[in-house]
């Protein structure tokens, strides 16, 4: 068996003197998608700003493919060109095209050429839908649009892992089908990920391993049947229950 992408061993992360992540100790094997699902404020979110050393951790260590990633490592820019994040609020340039957003950082960081980069960035836009727009800038596009360009941004730098961060929460519900498409390609495709989102019939979807995050622990795990059939603790049948009476309420 290959050495896992992912290894969080007892990571401890504080914001002052709270402690929002508590001895979370997780692996992601290649091709596997996790998903982490648990109620706002549970850590989620910080979670993955972690595992990108975009936040500083406290205890524990965090490793890609053995190498350390931590704020304080020399290679730390190689280390986050091999992990790919998507966060809810796209992060594109307004002032360059669609396809200039794409190519820069392959360009820019990994010096590769120019015209590499804009094959493969117009490759990867045909393949979520969007050729026609790579001319087009940020302000042109949809949430849903904005959201794809994002995904084809991260994936043009050839990630190890890739981390979504809630990448429909700031949605319309008509866009956020088109989103969710595009990772579930993804996962065909057997890329590694850890995906956070509030989107339950999404999650049992895409999942191979289900995360139950709460006041920043881990308090279940298990494959998507198992959680969402026969969740093991109370307090993840409780949070369950909230979603299936959203979907009852939803058909009056």
């Amino acid at each position: 068996m290959s050495d896992p992408v992912l290894e969080i061993k007892h990571l401890v992360k504080r914001f002052g003197d709270q402690t929002v992540l508590k001895d979370i100790t997780l692996t992601v094997e290649e091709g596997e998608v996790i998903v982490v699902v648990g109620p706002s404020g549970c850590g989620k979110s910080t979670l993955l700003r972690c595992i990108n050393a975009l936040e500083e951790i406290q205890g524990g260590e965090i490793r890609l493919k053995g190498a350390e990633v931590s704020k304080t490592s020399s290679n730390l820019a190689k280390i986050r060109q091999r992990i790919g994040m998507v966060f809810q609020s796209y992060e594109l340039f307004p002032h360059l095209s669609v396809l200039d957003n794409i190519i820069l950082a392959p360009t820019k960081v990994q010096k590769r050429s120019k015209e590499e980069a804009k094959e493969e960035a117009l490759a990867l836009l045909s393949r979520v839908g969007l050729r026609e727009k790579a001319d087009s800038f940020p302000r042109q596009l949809s949430g849903g649009q904005k959201q794809r360009v994002a995904i084809v941004r991260a994936l043009c730098m050839h990630p190890e892992i890739l981390l979504f961060d809630e990448v429909t929460a700031a949605l319309d519900p008509e866009m956020v089908r088109e989103v969710l498409d595009v990772i579930l390609g993804l996962a065909d495709q057997g890329k590694t990920m850890i995906i956070v989102t509030h989107e339950m019939q999404f999650a049992r979807a895409v999942a191979d391993r289900v995360i139950f995050l709460e006041e920043g622990v881990i308090k279940e795990e298990g494959s998507p049947d198992q959680f969402f059939e026969e969740p093991k603790t109370e307090r993840a049948k409780e949070f369950l229950k909230t979603f299936t009476f959203e979907r009852k309420r939803s058909r009056v």
